[in-house]
């Protein structure tokens, strides 16, 4: 299955985020909580922001594949939700607005088609 592949290279990508928020909470010395450090919050909030998103466009995607959607239009819509969320997180942790934008626009367009494709293809 196509989403499988993305599935697992969207997994990959919450590690390196998870391990972005370690980072951050070392080398401030900051355990619990984010002492108001603007770095910190940023890292977790990008983190959280991914675990908002994917998980609802990862299950209707594998929906709309497991329905017969073509093998190609699997590939765009979870290439743009990967590519998306790796914009959102730049935009995110660097204050890169423009990034955030193309990040939220490519998750809520792959939310929103896969949505579309499996009300249209319901049987």
């Amino acid at each position: 299955m196509i989403i499988s592949t993305y599935a697992a290279l969207l997994a990959l990508f919450y590690i390196y985020l998870s391990f972005n928020v370690i980072k951050v909470r070392r080398a401030e010395q900051i355990s619990l909580g984010d002492n108001g450090n603007a770095t910190l919050q940023r890292a977790v909030r990008a983190h959280a922001n991914f675990m908002e998103y994917v998980p609802i466009a990862l299950i209707l995607l594998f929906l709309a594949e497991y329905q017969g959607l073509a093998s190609h239009y699997c590939h765009i819509l979870g290439g743009a939700l990967l590519i998306g969320r790796v914009f959102q997180n730049i935009g995110i942790v660097e204050k890169n607005l423009k990034y955030r934008q193309i990040g939220t626009i490519a998750t809520f367009l792959v939310i929103i088609v896969s949505a579309f494709v499996l009300l249209v293809t319901r049987g």
